[in-house]
């Protein structure tokens, strides 16, 4: 019989710490990598299928779903931070009203998308940068992608909560499921049926509603509570506390859209008075964005399976947990940024030719987006960790502010400005003067809640 309180012997509180962030970093790796994969695999086969235009496209369709991952997360991660304390605080009532009500915020939130971009796809595309030479294009996809937006959102949502509650591998099967049947669809759609752009986003679609039936069957299976149709019922101070834990992941995915838009147009018209014209910097800051994602989303990942834990520990005051889980987290993520950065540094041509077989200038900027706008990629390690540590301890507003400073606060003025003296490469160099200014930030911040949690330490002994 379910009650309110339980006594917390978890393995969050008694297993090894490094154990544990492998337990769950490495499914939820998977899971985003998954994620990013589908758009990864579509601009592949669309780029040997249909061309490098094929893929400019698909590049100013592209915020559109990212949109539509934001507000997943803002309720996924909200409501997984939710979890993970109210579980570590032994409340399992608010736990049951938690994920109750996100799944109801969540399908409202994916039927509202799907309705907003088929109603003004027109319009968005124009706002996402769209030239007349890629507006039939990026209609015909958009017009399918938007059809699997209810269902990639919802299984985004469901699959953070199935990671919070302690099934790591199903979520990771779900996304994986959804993205073999892409794969396996994309090439048969496009080379065989010779459906294009249209063929990518039907196979797209396919996947997505795989992985959107795979989470569900799991709301029967929840380890830690036994849903009911009351724990659906919305109420604005549970609906308030799960979105204000998941902002800082709202705020990284909308603010790739808000910077996507803008690098868009900004590219589109410095691109046009330079040698490269509109298309090319266009589709290539594309790909670029996209191919950064993969890394992206390691290092999100590594964050958010060290996130459990250190919510959980810090809900049961157990700061040293606390501390081992951060730093080990903060470790792992640098690696991963370091051998992103060698990569598209000294090898960024072998990454370009996978997208098609290009040559002269599209080449030449592809390679100058990676090198340029990616300089300082190995500060996004320890920022990235540090906006989901915020999260866990229940410090949503800096971890925004984290968040924010590099995707808003830094990167968008320097966009803005830079291309003024530099012309189309100032798009690029407004990367790493974002991610140098926004890591002085977040070391700020963190040097002030390190001291914070060993006066927390000192005063629980």
């Amino acid at each position: 019989m379910e009650v309110g309180k339980t006594e917390n012997k978890s393995p969050f509180a008694t297993e090894p710490i490094g154990h544990l962030i492998i337990k769950f970093a490495v499914p939820c790796v998977i899971s985003l990598l998954v994620n990013s994969l589908y758009n990864i695999v579509d601009q592949i086969f669309i780029g040997w299928g249909v061309g490098y235009l094929g893929n400019g496209a698909t590049s100013a369709v592209f915020p559109i779903t990212i949109v539509a991952l934001a507000l997943s997360v803002l309720v996924g991660d909200g409501v997984a931070a939710y979890l993970s304390l109210k579980l570590g605080e032994g409340n399992l009532v608010s736990v049951k009203k938690g994920v109750g009500n996100a799944i109801v915020m969540v399908v409202i939130a994916g039927i509202a998308m799907l309705v907003l971009t088929l109603l003004f796809l027109n319009p968005i595309l124009t706002l996402f940068g769209a030239t007349d030479v890629l507006r039939t294009a990026a209609l015909e996809y958009g017009s399918v992608i938007a059809i699997g937006l209810p269902f990639t959102m919802i299984s985004t949502a469901l699959n953070a909560m199935i990671r919070a509650d302690g099934s790591p591998k199903f979520a990771m099967f779900s996304m994986l499921l959804g993205a073999i049947i892409n794969t396996v669809f994309d090439p048969i759609f496009i080379f065989v049926f010779q459906m294009g752009v249209r063929g990518a986003a039907i196979a797209t679609v396919m996947g997505q509603v795989a992985s959107f039936v795979v989470s569900v069957l799991y709301l029967p299976r929840f380890q830690s509570i036994h849903l009911d149709t009351r724990a659906m019922r919305l109420q604005k101070r549970i609906c308030g506390h799960v979105l204000s834990l998941g902002v800082s992941s709202f705020i990284t995915q909308i603010a790739i859209t808000i910077v996507m838009a803008l690098s868009n147009n900004l590219l589109a018209t410095y691109g046009a008075a330079s040698p490269y014209g509109s298309e090319i910097p266009l589709t290539a800051m594309g790909i670029v964005m996209k191919v950064n994602q993969i890394m992206i989303s390691i290092l999100v990942g590594i964050a958010v399976g060290a996130q459990p834990v250190i919510g959980f520990n810090y809900g049961c005051k157990n700061f040293a947990r606390v501390k081992k889980a951060f730093q080990l987290a903060i470790g792992s993520a640098e690696v991963v940024a370091v051998i992103a950065f060698l990569i598209f540094q000294f090898c960024p041509m072998a990454v370009v030719s996978l997208f098609g077989s290009e040559e002269g200038l599209y080449n030449e900027f592809a390679v100058l987006c990676f090198r340029i706008f990616l300089l300082l990629c190995p500060l996004n390690g320890f920022q990235t960790v540090a906006a989901i540590y915020l999260q866990a301890i229940g410090k949503p507003i800096k971890s925004a502010i984290v968040t924010l400073s590099r995707q808003i606060i830094f990167l968008v003025p320097a966009a803005i400005l830079l291309p003024r003296v530099l012309g189309v490469t100032g798009v690029l160099w407004s990367g790493p003067v974002a991610d140098g200014l926004a890591f002085v930030l977040a070391l700020a911040l963190i040097v002030y809640e390190t001291k914070q949690l060993k006066h927390s330490a000192s005063a629980a002994k």
